[in-house]
């Protein structure tokens, strides 16, 4: 029924094979198994895609709340850490994967030392059922995706230079000194859009300050590392960039000209019960992230 659940979600053989660490002999194989048994074709199969048949949809939905029932009854009785196991996978942004969990993820593994971590980190948007994670880490605000979202509080968001930026263009002080005489590492999704500019409060509500700058990225980590390169001025989670400026990297500016705090979130599938390893896990990292959310 696992192996079945993951080809419906990836609508392929070999993916589902892929995700669970199994060849796609074994995958199709247990599906046409798990079809013999039932006495009714489950999935439609051609050469270019997988899809499920009427029967395959009604069989899929019942799994998953079956398999949702038996990953409780076998944590049911999982009362201390040493007996919660299994495997956990989530996402998260990359800065936040670097700097805030792996560095502390060795005390949570200490606590629970059956419990194994796949921790992915990316700045796209993985498709969380599809992709078989069991939560997500999301920064900023949330489309309506039909999944149950956790909020984890609001990040504050910091300006940042490096020193060697400041030897160079001074520390700005006001709205039109930044405009004229400095910099921004500008921050977009797609490489070709239009930057928004340098984010600030306004007394009633946020805008936005066009501002010169000579280069453009589209992840977080080459936005960090241009900062720390000396390129311009950033505005990030104070989560990310904390540690570089404890360590002398980095530079705070500004300090009353701040971004909008960003929500962050973890999201999980629509199901009546998450396994105990998830939610020890979820409760966990939740902690961490109040150190740097308010």
């Amino acid at each position: 029924m696992n192996i079945f659940v993951r080809v419906a979600e990836l609508a392929s053989f070999t993916r589902a094979g892929d995700s669970l660490g199994l060849p796609k002999a074994s995958v199709s194989g247990a599906v046409q198994q798990l079809e013999t048994q039932l006495g009714t074709r489950l999935l439609h199969r051609t050469t270019r895609k997988v899809q499920l048949t009427q029967d395959g949809q009604i069989f899929y939905e019942r799994c998953k709340d079956l398999l949702a029932d038996m990953d409780e009854l076998e944590s049911l009785f999982q009362q201390t850490p040493a007996h919660i196991s299994g495997r956990i996978r989530i996402d998260m942004p990359t800065a936040m994967a670097r700097n805030l969990v792996i560095p502390r993820l060795p005390d949570f593994l200490a606590s629970y030392p059956a419990v194994e971590v796949e921790l992915s980190s990316t700045d796209r948007r993985v498709d969380l059922v599809r992709e078989g994670f069991d939560c997500v880490v999301r920064v900023g605000q949330l489309g309506d995706s039909g999944l149950i979202a956790r909020p984890l509080g609001q990040l504050r968001i910091i300006n940042c230079v490096s020193p060697g930026y400041l030897e160079k263009f001074g520390d700005p002080q006001t709205l039109e000194e930044l405009a004229e005489h400095h910099w921004l590492v500008h921050y977009v999704l797609t490489l070709g859009a239009k930057s928004s500019g340098w984010e600030y409060w306004g007394g009633q509500s946020y805008r936005n300050l066009p501002m010169k700058g000579p280069v453009t990225v589209n992840n977080a980590d080459a936005y960090t590392q241009a900062c720390l390169a000396g390129l311009g001025i950033i505005q990030g989670p104070e989560a990310g960039l904390r540690q570089y400026i404890e360590k002398g990297q980095l530079v705070e500016i500004l300090k009353h000209f701040t971004a909008e705090p960003m929500p962050i979130s973890l999201i999980y599938p629509n199901r009546r019960n998450l396994s105990k390893r998830v939610q020890v896990f979820m409760d966990w990292l939740a902690r961490l992230v109040k150190e740097y959310a308010d």
